[in-house]
């Protein structure tokens, strides 16, 4: 009689991950409050990293309305989206007016 081999295991195909849906986020659509507006560009000022500061400051404008910032701050509303675009980068001077026009105020501490 001839021995009895074991089984081995077969190799099974995984199973498919079922594919991600994803959507756009716009960050504007939470900031409907002063608070959050002004936390969001803090934390942005905190990063540092010039792109950043200028999509926290998009998001904010956009929250509040580019045609009211555009009026309000004597820019052209095509360049602020340019200018206040992840990829932008803004002159100091279209940063301040953005800022004032947004009601918000900029505070250096000191760096221990």
């Amino acid at each position: 009689m001839e021995p009895i081999k074991p089984r081995t295991a077969r190799a099974t195909k995984p199973a498919r991950a079922p594919k991600t849906v994803t959507t756009h986020y716009d960050a504007a659509a939470n900031l409907n409050t002063e608070e959050r507006m002004a936390a969001l560009l803090e934390a942005a000022l905190e990063d540092g990293h010039p792109q950043v500061i200028a999509a926290a400051l998009g998001a904010i404008a956009r929250a509040q309305g580019m045609a009211k910032i555009a009026k309000d701050t004597g820019l052209n509303q095509k360049s602020l989206y340019r200018a206040l675009s992840g990829e932008g980068n803004p002159e100091l001077e279209t940063f301040i007016k953005v800022v004032r026009a947004l009601g918000l105020q900029l505070h250096a501490t000191a760096t221990a």
